[in-house]
C-alpha cells in the first residue's frame, strides 16, 4: 500500500497538477511563500522545515515512526523519480482546469490516504496532520486542509492570482476530504479517523 500510495502521489503531480499549473499547498506551498519574503530558494527553506517536523513526529508519534517515515519518504523519492522520467502520459488538462483540480485532488487523496494509513509520510506535511490528528479532535483531512488553506491565502496575498489560488482551493478540498475517510494506524495509537466536516 505504501508503494501505491506514493505512485499514485507521484503519478497525479507530474501528469495533473504541474501540466495544469496547480499550485501545491503544504510544505512545498509555505516554502514559495517564505522565499518570497525572505528571496531564499524554496529548496533551502523546505529543507529545515521538513526537519522539523519529522523531528517532531519521532517525539510525539511514538517509537517506530522514524524508520516507516524515512522508508516511505525513499520510496515517494524513487517513485517520483521514476515517473518523472517518464514524463506525462495523460492529455494536459491545462485548458481544463477545474477537471485537473477535481482528478488531481482524488489520486492524491486516495495516493496520500493510503501512505498515512499506515502510518508512514511522503513529506514534512504529512507529519504535521498526523500529529495534530492524533494529539488534538481535528480529523486528519482537516488538518491538511487547514493547513492548505492558511498556505494557499497567504499566496494569494502575495504573488498568486485569485484564479488560481480558487482552483488549488478546490483540489486541495477535494484530496484532503479523500483522506479523511482512510483510518489511519499510528505506531502503538491506532485512531480512527472522522469525516472532513463541510465549513
Amino acid at each position: 500500500m505504501i508503494l501505491l500510495g506514493n505512485l499514485i502521489m507521484s503519478f497525479a503531480i507530474v501528469n495533473i497538477h504541474i501540466p495544469a499549473k496547480i499550485t501545491e499547498g503544504g510544505v512545498i506551498g509555505l516554502s514559495i511563500v517564505l522565499s518570497k519574503l525572505t528571496h531564499l530558494s524554496p529548496g533551502i527553506i523546505n529543507l529545515p522545515i521538513d526537519i522539523l517536523l519529522y523531528g517532531l513526529g519521532v517525539l510525539l508519534l511514538k517509537e517506530g515512526f522514524f524508520k516507516k517515515a524515512i522508508f516511505s519518504t525513499l520510496i515517494y523519492v524513487l517513485m517520483y523519480s521514476l515517473v518523472e522520467a517518464v514524463g506525462p502520459v495523460l492529455p494536459s488538462l491545462e485548458h481544463l482546469p477545474v477537471v485537473a483540480a477535481i482528478l488531481g485532488g482524488l489520486l492524491l487523496g486516495i495516493g496520500c490516504g493510503l501512505v498515512v494509513s499506515r502510518g508512514c509520510v511522503a513529506g514534512g506535511d504529512d507529519c504535521y496532520a498526523l500529529i495534530v490528528s492524533n494529539r488534538t479532535p481535528i480529523s486528519l483531512g482537516k488538518a491538511y486542509f487547514l493547513a492548505d488553506i492558511l498556505v494557499l491565502t497567504l499566496s494569494v496575498i502575495l504573488y498568486m492570482p485569485l484564479v488560481n489560488g480558487l482552483i488549488s482551493l478546490l483540489t486541495t478540498f477535494i484530496s484532503s476530504f479523500i483522506i479523511g475517510q482512510f483510518e489511519v494506524e499510528i505506531p502503538t495509537v491506532k485512531v480512527e479517523v472522522s469525516r472532513v466536516k463541510q465549513a
